[in-house]
């Protein structure tokens, strides 16, 4: 059979309805959902905009070309919820979920996901086994390790034409740099946020915050720019309040300021103090109607000169230590990515590295505090 790539893109926000819905008509009539019953499908879901974009070109459409496999791709906002509901239910529609390690390691726990046999991976180009080939605890259960990215702090220059914003402790500083702030209506990683701008070292930022005085402190620091704060919720809002004028800084993930400063000429600058490393994971939904498919994309896109092409992309970085040689130039602008992944040596220096143990365990908690928080 000639591979065909075969893209049904449907974007959901945060509910599978429409998706239950198709894969319900599937059954009841699948001639109609595909001319060859022996073709090999995929449901792959991922967070869209540039991430997403970023995904489908360096892995999701090569595999489809490479191995026939008709791909479908939806995206949604995070979290396990749509997740629980498919697999309690006994409903499974997708196959392969991007998630962050908090949530993958949590799922993991509660036999939401498919385990994951490391010798599925591909060896380095120098033989190396691909258990090997990253760094110590970034291997989960039930994920691979695909991508480094960042939570940042970013500007416009334009509404700061003297001194800069430089460090974590500026954002907090509305006397010395005044403007509204752009949030993201979550805990995580505000939380640590407020502790590293009053002050917390990076080593120290998970011990405070697990104590209740260390709690009240973050609270007290988010207090004090509270009322200035626009919330957002979705990776597109933070360069747009930016562009618009709605804040003169923003929290935001850094492949989507790059964007913004890259392709749309936009004068925003990222500031990687008080950035927030994470690691994205590509996991499998427990009973896949498509696991062996699944465990094959798994191990196309972490082959190291795959994992490197999402670079190409947008500026978040390969988790395998041998894929970071292949990181080359920005599709369409040329770009060298290197000094602009999370990783790179002056970026990562005065970022806190993501405890996704920590967040696994106290999400819940975090999240009614910080309902309790907003509601005051």
């Amino acid at each position: 059979m000639v591979p065909v790539a075969t893209f049904q893109r449907k974007t959901i926000g945060v509910t599978a309805v429409p998706r239950a819905l198709a894969a319900a008509a599937c059954a009841l009539a699948m001639a109609a959902c595909s001319s060859d019953p022996d073709r090999k499908m995929l449901s792959v879901v991922s967070w869209g905009g540039a991430y997403g974009r970023a995904q489908e070109m360096a892995w999701f459409e090569p595999f489809a070309e490479s191995t026939g496999t008709e791909v479908s791709i939806d995206f949604f906002n995070g979290g396990l919820a749509q997740v629980r509901t498919q697999v309690n239910a006994g409903n499974v529609y997708w196959d392969i979920v991007d998630l962050d390690l908090a949530d993958a390691a949590r799922a993991c726990d509660e036999g939401l996901l498919e385990v994951i046999d490391v010798d599925i991976l591909a060896p380095a180009p120098d033989g190396t086994p691909g258990i090997d080939d990253y760094d110590a605890g970034e291997l989960p259960e039930c994920g691979v390790g695909v991508s480094y990215y960042a939570g940042v702090v970013a500007y416009n220059r334009d509404y700061y034409p003297g001194d800069k914003p430089e460090t974590i402790a500026d954002f907090f500083d509305l006397e010395k740099f005044p403007g509204r702030r752009g949030m993201q209506r979550n805990p995580q990683p505000n939380l640590e946020r407020a502790l590293m701008g009053d002050g917390v070292p990076l080593d120290s930022v998970y011990a405070v915050l697990d104590t209740p005085e260390g709690l009240d402190r973050a609270f007290r620091k988010l207090d004090t720019i509270k009322d200035q704060i626009v919330w957002w919720e979705a990776g597109a809002q933070p360069p747009q309040l930016l562009a618009d004028g709605e804040v003169a800084m923003t929290t935001s993930w850094n492949g989507r300021i790059f964007n913004a400063q890259v392709e749309e000429n936009q004068p925003f600058e990222i500031m990687w103090d008080g950035a927030i490393l994470s690691m994205g994971q590509l996991t499998i939904v427990a009973g896949s109607k498509n696991l062996e498919t699944a465990l094959e994309f798994l191990t196309f896109a972490t082959v190291p000169e795959n994992l490197a092409g999402i670079s190409r992309y947008i500026s978040y970085g390969p988790m395998r230590i041998s894929a970071r040689q292949f990181v080359g130039r920005h599709v369409g602008t040329g770009v060298e990515m290197a000094p602009h992944l999370p990783t790179y040596p002056d970026n990562s220096k005065g970022a806190l590295r993501d405890d996704w143990q920590w967040w696994g365990q106290h999400r819940d908690e975090m999240n009614e505090l910080f309902s309790a928080w907003l509601a005051r």
